[in-house]
């Protein structure tokens, strides 16, 4: 086995080489695989199947490879209602969860904390929609609403928050259950008033909830196709850029149009998270 010597003053210190770690490879080769298959893999056939034409039969749902870069500014000037509409409702009924959800979670990681039975009772009842299918839930709410909100952009903003605020809950709970009471009595043994405390103390130590639970609601409601469907609690005016995937992969069977969506929505999301999260300070996230 070969030593690499150094010297250190008087003495002299003979350093074993590192070996390589197979066995971390070997950890880290199931994830890896399952990322090429499922995700790479998909991702690569989706782009091109965004650069693909019309055939030249011009039968439906018939297309061959090419290089149609112009399908993503025809699915701009096309959808860019949709593509617009999707991020201002997925924006508002994050903020709107937010105002909703930090004080419920608030209330079962801090004040309940003393209370462990209630504290579970409150967190069942967040989980407890997960047990009820999404679109079921969503169906549900078509028929208890009033008949003129459907088809509204209210019915289809209240959709996305009744839906997602489990993802928005639990992590700021899960960041408000660990902080430490005892910082926040300093501030209050410092003279600091309550609203000083909680911007200083509170907030700044449940962030990683905050942005966590943002972009777990953001994310998808941004994507989201059910809500505003015109079956369930939208219109035709309050279509989003998930129901015109739907619309074209599906229906009219335009891939090529439906992958571009697609693509168009991943990077949009793409750089308005990287954009919030290095706002935010929350670098680690990404």
């Amino acid at each position: 086995m070969a030593f690499t010597a150094f010297s250190t003053g008087t003495a002299t210190v003979e350093q074993v080489p590192r070996k390589r770690s197979w066995t971390a490879l070997l950890l880290l080769a199931p994830g890896i695989a399952y990322m090429l298959l499922f995700f790479l893999a998909p991702f690569i056939q989706l782009v091109i199947t965004s650069l693909q034409a019309p055939a030249a039969s011009g039968g439906i749902g018939e297309y061959i490879a090419a290089w149609q870069f112009g399908n993503y500014a025809d699915a701009i000037v096309q959808y860019w209602p949709h593509i617009l509409r999707s991020f201002v409702y997925a924006l508002t009924a994050t903020v709107i969860g937010l105002i909703i959800c930090y004080p419920l979670a608030y209330l079962i990681g801090v004040t309940l904390r003393p209370r462990p039975m209630l504290q579970g009772i409150a967190l069942i009842l967040v989980v407890a929609p997960f047990f009820i299918s999404f679109l079921l839930r969503t169906l549900a709410w078509k028929q208890i609403l009033p008949g003129e909100w459907i088809g509204t952009d209210f019915s289809v903003i209240f959709g996305l928050v009744y839906n997602f605020i489990p993802f928005m809950t639990l992590p700021m709970f899960a960041s408000l259950q660990q902080l430490d009471l005892r910082l926040v009595e300093a501030g209050q043994d410092l003279y600091a008033s309550p609203v000083t405390t909680f911007r200083r103390v509170t907030l700044p130590l449940s962030l990683p909830g905050v942005v966590s639970g943002t972009l777990l609601s953001f994310i998808p409601m941004a994507g989201d196709y059910v809500s505003a469907s015109t079956e369930f609690l939208g219109s035709t005016k309050t279509a989003m850029i998930g129901n015109a995937i739907e619309s074209n992969f599906l229906r009219t069977q335009d891939y090529p149009m439906a992958a571009t969506l697609s693509i168009i929505l991943m990077a949009v999301i793409l750089v308005i998270v990287a954009t919030y999260v290095r706002k935010s300070g929350a670098e680690d996230l990404l």
